[in-house]
């Protein structure tokens, strides 16, 4: 049995009036599964509209072995049971190797955007898809803005698909090799030996935090942008919590060791973030990515507003804290 981390990949819709609900039912799913043996780590990342309809969960396990464990628990079994009213259709669970083919880098889907591939091939058809496979991958290298690749096969009794990410460098230009006749024609081509196929695309990395509207280059927003408005959040967070929380309650009342109640901190801070980052990025989308012809102007404006907004921020809590 191979020994290389390997990661779970779940993308599954949830009705609209269901997120709220759903987000709950995950925080406590986290909590279960983060005590089995094997397991090293989890990574949610909410739908990003219009690009990324999906909730993707990304379950990375030190072995094979111990992802399937938890694919074929009971307790898995019982968590999918209570969530079935909130989802629309059906999941996509695929299991990846750290270590499959066309991988680049470390880690499933490192790129700021990629899309998830899942292809069921007719019975007794799969050389003709593995020849297949290998044209289309051929041809995807040419695409502009291409990244990287990987490849996974069926694995019997977890994963009926076979699996193809692709990773961009840009919305834009992923779009355009999804659109792409030469990618059209291959996908035609396929339709004599496949059954059925899904594609989701997904937001990955830092860039989750932010909107999917982008230039018209296809761009996030710049990174010296994006840490501004992290640290614009995160500032308020790590001291109001070491003021409320960790001081008086974790260190003084629970006398925690300060490496402990530092990582609760981090964690704090980190989980409030995925949620105000995105809300002041929403108030800041005019300075993050202007359409303004007068951008010089328009970024000064953004970062003298940005810069005032800490020093508001450090004299508050210096004088009233």
């Amino acid at each position: 049995m191979s020994q290389e981390t390997v990661t779970i990949v779940t993308q599954t819709s949830v009705r609209p009036e269901a997120e709220e609900q759903f987000s709950r039912w995950q925080v406590e799913t986290s909590s279960g599964i983060s005590q089995l043996p094997g397991f090293i780590e989890q990574t949610v990342l909410p739908p990003s509209p219009p690009t990324q309809v999906d909730w993707v969960i990304l379950q990375r396990f030190d072995s094979d072995a111990a992802a399937r464990t938890w694919l074929n628990s009971p307790e898995r079994a019982a968590r999918i049971e209570g969530a079935a009213p909130m989802l629309v259709g059906r999941d996509d669970v695929h299991v990846v190797s750290d270590g499959a083919e066309g991988v680049e880098s470390k880690g499933v889907l490192p790129a700021p955007i990629s899309v998830v591939i899942s292809t069921r091939v007719r019975p007794g058809s799969e050389t003709e898809y593995r020849a297949w496979e290998r044209r289309i991958a051929a041809a995807q290298t040419k695409a502009v803005g291409f990244k990287g690749y990987r490849f996974e096969p069926p694995i019997p009794l977890v994963q009926e698909d076979f699996l193809a990410i692709l990773r961009f460098d840009s919305e834009a230009n992923l779009q355009k090799w999804l659109d792409s006749p030469v990618r059209q024609q291959l996908v035609d081509e396929a339709t004599a030996f496949t059954e059925e196929f899904h594609t989701r695309v997904v937001r990955t990395g830092f860039d989750h935090w932010f909107r999917a509207e982008t230039s018209a280059a296809g761009q996030p927003p710049p990174a010296w942008k994006q840490n501004m408005m992290v640290v614009l959040m995160l500032y308020p967070v790590v001291f109001l919590f070491g003021l409320w929380v960790q001081g008086p309650l974790l260190d003084r009342e629970l006398g925690l060791p300060f490496a402990v109640a530092l990582f609760i901190g981090n964690v704090a801070s980190v989980t409030a973030l995925n949620w105000l980052v995105p809300w002041i990025n929403g108030r800041f989308d005019w300075w993050l990515q202007p359409k303004s012809s007068n951008r010089l102007r328009t970024n000064l404006i953004g970062v003298a507003i940005v810069l005032a907004g800490y020093a508001v921020l450090v004299v508050v809590f210096w004088q009233f804290f």
